[in-house]
């Protein structure tokens, strides 16, 4: 019987109330939440030289949350492989593996996760090229092979330990997807930010996969921006300001702390209307039954096993609200699951 996992993606996005140390603090806070809540895993993002988001380090920021949790699965969403030594990223993820033995997921990209300046400024010997990032991948799973790293003469990662982190692919395009099928590692697709071809990527996942140390079969994720509230004026609101921030993001406004206001007073044109249907596709948002639906449908068009959401919000209260009926919406779909059996 499938039962469909929930999971947290946290951008530590910076609002118009807080500052980094607040962000940070709040983070804590609702990964301690979303554990009592049941969701299965809480990744942070990396991103660089933009000021509307603070979490350039997602491993430290995995560290202090591993403090304060029993369970709850630690992750990146992702780190971006390429802006960085390949030995140094698995060192990280095996010390942090040692301190929550079986806890921690590497998610792992591509993309720079800001400007290429910034991203060769973090790796100069990054080339950008893909070739480079396909041998990056294989690195990692020989650092993270318990029995090589055991072997006398290998380059290891240290610590030498007998359990090892799980690599996640991230993408949003098919070409990852079969990136990730080869390696045999699961996948997680960024709906967030790309919303065309995602059945398709991860019908061509499954149908490609090769087991591995790591996974004997396929495993599938879709993440979306995400929003729920019981008042559907603060969904209307929410949801706005969600549009705004995409838009402006497009318009290479990525300075800019979206609020609600901005976004409501803003003088939209038929062109932004029209980009705005189309990033919708990129969210789930809604009343809880509005949620609901959205859900069941991306069940049925990809048949994926977990649904990671990456709030936006303007409070705090908000971001923890919208998360609650998020779990309580998927425990009613899993419900429903087990009566249809």
């Amino acid at each position: 019987m499938k039962t469909i996992r929930y999971s947290v993606l946290d951008q530590t996005q910076m609002r118009s109330d807080l500052n980094a140390h607040e962000v940070f603090e709040e983070s804590v806070e609702l990964a301690q939440y979303a554990e009592s809540l049941g969701f299965t895993r809480y990744w942070f993002s990396e991103h660089h030289n933009s000021r509307t988001l603070a979490g350039g380090s997602p491993e430290i920021l995995i560290a202090r949350i591993g403090q304060v949790t029993k369970t709850i699965k630690l992750g990146s969403g992702g780190i971006m492989l390429p802006n960085h030594s390949t030995l140094r990223i698995a060192e990280h993820f095996k010390v942090l593996e040692a301190m929550y033995p079986n806890r921690i997921d590497l998610g792992i990209g591509r993309a720079p996760g800001g400007d290429r300046q910034t991203a060769q400024l973090l790796n100069p010997s990054n080339t950008f090229d893909p070739k480079q990032y396909v041998q990056q991948i294989a690195e990692l799973q020989f650092y993270f092979n318990v029995e090589e790293q055991k072997k006398p003469g290998n380059i290891k990662a240290i610590p030498v330990i007998d359990t090892a982190p799980s690599i996640w692919m991230l993408t949003s395009s098919g070409e990852s997807a079969y990136l990730a099928a080869h390696f045999g590692v699961p996948i997680s697709f960024a709906q967030f930010i790309s919303p065309y071809g995602v059945p398709e990527a991860l019908n061509g996942y499954r149908e490609s996969f090769k087991p591995s140390i790591q996974s004997a079969s396929p495993q599938t994720m879709v993440s979306f921006f995400a929003f729920c509230s019981e008042d559907e004026t603060e969904v209307h609101a929410i949801g706005t300001m969600m549009d705004y921030r995409l838009l402006s993001f497009e318009k290479g406004r990525f300075e800019e702390i979206p609020t609600i206001e901005a976004a409501l007073d803003y003088p939209y044109n038929d062109y932004d209307r029209a980009r705005i249907l189309e990033n919708r596709k990129r969210m789930i948002v809604g009343t809880p039954a509005q949620v609901k639906a959205q859900i069941q449908k991306v069940i049925e068009e990809t048949d994926a096993e977990e649904i990671m959401f990456a709030t936006m919000t303007e409070t705090k209260e908000q971001r923890f609200e919208s998360y609650r009926l998020f779990a309580k919406v998927i425990n009613e779909i899993n419900d429903e699951l087990k009566l249809e059996k």
